[in-house]
């Protein structure tokens, strides 16, 4: 994730491709919940039920992914307004190409393992690994679309897809933790 967050922001400034750049944010925010997640589960091992520090993680997780909104909708004005147009990026179609491949594996082990541990801040990681995935597709098809005939403004598209997908992810996130902590007070 770190070499995916790292690629996709790199090739981004280079290629001026918004979407690009936003797809390294969501790397990034994916990169820190698994952090976040990861530290929740040592934690857990070493102290059963501290129900308070579940809480933070599941905030955590959700948090990071609703900022990430803002940013890219920012980021996004900006450069329509200034009229930016993003190069072909070859480094780019292999950043998106190998995620779109990685991240159905990582989304649905994600899934399996929080599921069957009972651990709501790893199966709403997963639902950001669920997010990348589809965003990789849209980021890929619009860098192929750019580089193979030239269609820079679908760069602009993908971004917006990648805004909805985040939106979506995020609001799914939100009813879900929602949801564990009504059950959790019955």
């Amino acid at each position: 994730m770190t070499v995916e967050a790292a690629g996709a922001i790199l090739a981004g400034v280079l290629s001026g491709s918004l979407a690009l750049f936003a797809f390294g944010g969501d790397s990034i925010v994916e990169l820190l919940s698994s952090i976040a997640v990861l530290a929740h589960l040592r934690t857990e091992n070493e102290n059963k039920g501290s129900e308070r520090k579940t809480k933070r993680t599941e905030t955590a997780t959700v948090l990071l992914l609703i900022l990430l909104i803002p940013i890219i909708g920012l980021a996004a004005s900006y450069a329509y307004f200034t009229g930016a147009k993003p190069e072909s990026s070859v480094f780019g179609i292999i950043i998106a190409a190998c995620a779109v491949i990685i991240m159905p594996v990582l989304w649905f082990e994600k899934r399996r393992i929080g599921r069957e541990a009972k651990c709501l801040p790893l199966t709403v990681d997963s639902s950001e690994s669920a997010a990348c995935f589809l965003m990789s597709t849209a980021l890929l098809a619009a860098l192929l679309a750019n580089y193979l005939w030239g269609l820079w403004w679908i760069d602009y598209v993908a971004t917006v897809i990648i805004l909805i997908l985040l939106a979506r992810e995020a609001g799914e996130s939100v009813k879900q933790m929602r949801a564990e902590r009504q059950k959790a007070m019955f």
